[in-house]
């Protein structure tokens, strides 16, 4: 089903939808696609931030992609992920400029990695944008995986979309977003470096599967496509005519 243009109807349908779509990736999460140790909680409270999915695990703090059992519940995929733009930025450097308390978890249930579904409202103003990128930026501080998934186009404060936002943040690095394709998926991986695995997409089009690093080198993937239909069903007909046109 191919991604809809979520400019037809007003901000609350999208909420309904989105509420639904972060609901249906979880249940993805923990119906297979996890490794054993790890699992995956919608619209809860991290250090400070409320992530639309959590990904948690109670296994060793050390472990690495190696480490982690296949088990029943999937597994780590080791070998790097294929997106259409893969970048890197020296996060050291922005690092060295936060006064940053970090929060721990008094158990063992560390928070590895959050998927973000993006909101017109996250995007409506300078103080939305900002306030979503340096949320971004402190996740990515505390090496804290992410995975942003924005289905509205680029305003005015986001001209080179989410990413480009982002990028500009903790790299300073202008960044070029595809005019026919202005849709933006992006993966970030948490290393000394923070590695950057986009892709680009249009309404019309299919939605790839994206990579969820749980650790260094070890990523899961998204079934976006297929948790993006199971939201898409439990959208009011109504609204569906409206969208679909």
């Amino acid at each position: 089903m191919p991604i809809h243009d979520w400019t037809k109807v007003v901000a609350g349908v999208f909420h309904d939808f989105h509420g639904e779509w972060i609901r249906s990736i979880k249940h993805a999460l923990n119906a297979g696609i996890l490794p054993p140790d790890y699992y995956a909680l919608a619209e809860q409270r991290a250090a400070g931030v409320e992530p639309d999915v959590l990904a948690l695990t109670g296994g060793q703090p050390d472990a690495g992609p190696g480490e982690q059992p296949a088990g029943d519940g999937g597994g780590l995929l080791l070998a790097p992920p294929r997106t259409r733009v893969v970048a890197e930025s020296d996060f050291a450097a922005y690092r060295r400029k936060q006064n940053s308390v970090v929060v721990r978890h008094a158990s063992d249930d560390r928070v590895v990695a959050v998927v973000e579904v993006v909101s017109v409202g996250n995007k409506c103003g300078r103080n939305p944008l900002r306030s979503f990128v340096e949320k971004a930026a402190d996740l990515l501080n505390r090496r804290v995986h992410l995975l942003v998934i924005d289905p509205h186009p680029p305003g005015r404060w986001d001209a080179a979309g989410i990413h480009g936002a982002v990028w500009d943040h903790i790299d300073g690095t202008p960044y070029q977003l595809p005019a026919d394709k202005p849709l933006t998926l992006a993966s970030y991986e948490c290393r000394d470096t923070v590695r950057a695995y986009v892709e680009h997409t249009a309404v019309g089009d299919v939605l790839p599967d994206m990579p969820l690093f749980l650790v260094p080198g070890g990523h899961v993937l998204v079934p976006l496509e297929r948790t993006y239909q199971d939201a898409w069903e439990l959208v009011p007909a109504r609204w569906r005519r409206v969208i679909e046109g």
